[in-house]
């Protein structure tokens, strides 16, 4: 099963109908002004933070953070040098 995990930002009923057409299961908890509570699995959303961890991380990383290079394929190596350099070193 595929989750999609996701901030009180990305919080809307048409998103989450679009989600569970597609087969994913939506981890995104509901905005304090909504009428009725939403339910989400808090354990996944729990875990997010290791992913915006990572990011962060990442961005730690001048070059990633302002993509300086023009072509994907560029980018994609500068992040993977930045990945390894991040969490191997």
């Amino acid at each position: 099963m595929q989750y999609l995990l996701g901030d009180k930002g990305y919080d809307a009923d048409s998103l989450r109908r679009a989600l569970r057409a597609a087969g994913t299961t939506p981890v995104i908890p509901g905005r304090r002004n909504r009428k009725r509570a939403v339910q989400y699995d808090q354990q996944r959303y729990r875990a997010r933070h290791l992913i915006e961890n990572a990011f962060c991380r990442l961005k730690d990383f001048r070059r990633i953070a302002t993509r300086y290079d023009k072509l994907a394929d560029n980018f994609l190596s500068a992040v993977a040098l930045a990945t390894a350099a991040a969490f191997w070193l």
